[in-house]
């Protein structure tokens, strides 16, 4: 019996249309005992955890966190057997939706379409690489006022992105 802990319900929604994409006939019973934490809150899981009985009542415990503000040291271990946290190497969650081709299909807009594209390139700071990535405000970028919605002319569901991204586009992050 596994409990998720995410941040929040949107971090929740993408990690479901990533394990239906990864993981088909596990998908519901993955998220089926997931606990909203209410932000960057371990001590809230490690608390539920506990109180739910953990280990001792056969549940096993996995607590995603996002990075947030890049100088925090990512935390793997709980101190709790049975319970274990898994913070991304990116700032935030949202970080992984930042798929060209995968926004564009989720917004249906035609391939050729270069906006997408630009504008990432555009956001980051210099170039393409991990560190880059890591730093970069996902959320605001991906955000109703921020320049990828901008730059389409419409909102973009991270919803939609997350279930538009295909296995083989997903980060060896979201694949661990």
């Amino acid at each position: 019996r596994l409990i998720v802990y995410v941040e929040g319900p949107q971090d929740r929604a993408i990690l479901r249309a990533w394990a239906y994409r990864l993981l088909p006939s596990m998908g519901r019973r993955l998220f089926g005992a997931s606990v909203i934490l209410g932000g960057r809150r371990p001590a809230r899981a490690v608390a539920h955890f506990h109180s739910a009985g953990g280990l001792g009542a056969g549940l096993i415990g996995l607590c995603v966190l996002d990075r947030d503000d890049g100088n925090q040291p990512p935390l793997s271990d709980s101190g709790v057997p049975g319970l274990e946290f898994f913070t991304w190497g990116r700032r935030h969650i949202e970080s992984y939706l930042l798929v060209p081709a995968a926004i564009q299909r989720a917004l249906r807009i035609p391939g050729g379409d270069r906006r997408i594209r630009r504008a990432i390139d555009a956001a980051l700071p210099g170039s393409v690489d991990e560190a880059a990535y890591g730093q970069i405000d996902a959320k605001r970028l991906l955000g109703p006022n921020g320049e990828l919605p901008r730059v389409v002319g419409q909102s973009i569901s991270v919803q939609r992105v997350a279930r538009a991204t295909r296995a083989e586009e997903l980060h060896p992050d979201v694949h661990r």
